[in-house]
């Protein structure tokens, strides 16, 4: 079989976080390297123009044009490259062919996708279709779910070290974080809260901790989540809920089904934030609890869905400027238990603002991850998480390329 002419290829080139990935992977990998790669989307003259933004040499990238709802156009992607690397969201709208395409022709695939609702009806239907093709199908590779995903990951790799064990219980608290959620994220909320309002019976599914974990093991426990201000007896600090925990959980539960169960039988995991201690913590967290609310609420109703859209909210394609990307940054801490009380903290810091900088800078290193550093003959096809695909190899280069930091505390 012929090698393919590319690498890689980043489809979604010209969307905000598009432009952040091709503008860290020309400045990083640049041309004519051992990365041979290229850049997608469905008008050419868009692409040029970002081209252009990054001068005169980026020209050279090439530039193939593929439309998300065209499966011929597609395939012909597909036929370029090993690993399509897709920023076009949200996924639940756009994303189902390029699934599709990549699972039937054995081309790894990574995206920026946080939709429970979207991610499991792909894993029912194209599984079977990526093992026999060896597709590495891999969802979840920006913001959410990485930190979380790999935070676990490595605080059970700690704890096999450490006390020959795993944590039975891990609570990650945001410490600090500066930064907002990209356009991108916001739009896929909303059409969440769209699908909810038309198709009742898929909030079961975003409701069901072990709603991406497809019967493989899971643990006998149920899990708790914090839904309204809390109090942390461990921090001392009031808690919110942490708008992002409904995907990230999901992830990590479906990490530790992959691993058959390495975190443990009665494993439980939650998020939140943290808001400071006192009065004015706990009317923060009442504060944040009434604004996810009301987000979900307002989101779910037609006229004041478009009324946010149309005034309040950044749209896909919109983000904030490089200086804000840069002052951004966010510091998680993971507190993790054994089943006979030991305890152990990790942090995990990103140097980049959560939604736009950092995410590119990770969706970024876990696709080179999967070309470079994890064989086929390692890794077979199927859906994976970052953790289960990538695990070790994706925290180191992570750590040495894209400005995350994960320590022992």
């Amino acid at each position: 079989m012929d090698a393919k002419p590319y690498d890689l290829v980043l489809f979604g080139a010209t969307s905000f976080v598009g432009q952040i990935t091709f503008r860290y992977l020309y400045e990083t990998y640049g041309l004519g390297g051992d990365l041979k790669w290229a850049i997608a989307g469905r008008s050419e003259t868009k692409l040029n123009e970002i081209k252009q933004q990054l001068g005169r040499e980026a020209a050279q990238v090439p530039t193939l044009i593929a439309n998300s709802n065209d499966e011929s156009s597609l395939l012909a992607l597909c036929q370029q490259t090993g690993l399509i690397l897709t920023t076009v969201g949200p996924y639940a709208l756009y994303g189902e062919a390029l699934i599709k395409v990549c699972a039937e022709q054995g081309v790894d695939y990574c995206d920026l996708s946080g939709e429970v609702q979207w991610i499991a009806p792909m894993i029912e239907k194209y599984e079977a279709v990526a093992q026999a093709s060896g597709a590495r199908i891999v969802n979840c590779c920006g913001f959410d779910s990485v930190p979380s995903d790999l935070g676990v990951y490595f605080l059970q790799q700690q704890a096999q070290k450490q006390f020959k064990q795993p944590c039975t219980q891990i609570k990650l608290r945001i410490k600090s974080m500066r930064g907002g959620l990209s356009g991108g994220t916001i739009a896929s909320m909303l059409n969440a809260a769209k699908t909810f309002t038309k198709q009742p019976e898929m909030r079961k599914v975003l409701g069901n901790p072990y709603a991406l974990c497809q019967n493989r093991v899971t643990p006998d426990v149920r899990q708790v989540s914090v839904n309204s201000a809390t109090y942390d007896e461990h921090y001392k600090v009031w808690l919110a809920p942490f708008i992002m925990a409904a995907i990230n959980t999901r992830i990590v539960f479906r990490s530790n089904a992959l691993l058959e169960g390495y975190y443990g039988e009665q494993f439980q995991y939650d998020e939140a934030m943290m808001t400071g201690k006192g009065a004015a913590g706990w009317f923060l967290a009442q504060g944040i609890t009434a604004a996810i609310a009301s987000f979900f609420m307002a989101g779910a109703i037609t006229p004041t869905r478009w009324f946010m859209e149309k005034f309040f909210l950044p749209a896909p394609g919109e983000g904030p400027t490089e200086e804000s990307q840069t002052n951004g940054f966010y510091d998680f801490r993971f507190l993790g238990t054994t089943a006979d009380g030991k305890k152990l903290e990790v942090k995990v810091t990103g140097d980049r603002d959560p939604g736009y900088g950092s995410t590119a800078k990770i969706i970024a290193e876990a696709s080179l991850c999967l070309i470079n550093d994890i064989p086929k003959s390692a890794k077979p096809g199927g859906f994976w998480t970052p953790a289960t695909a990538m695990g070790d190899a994706l925290v180191k280069r992570l750590q040495a390329n894209a400005g995350l930091t994960f320590d022992v505390l």
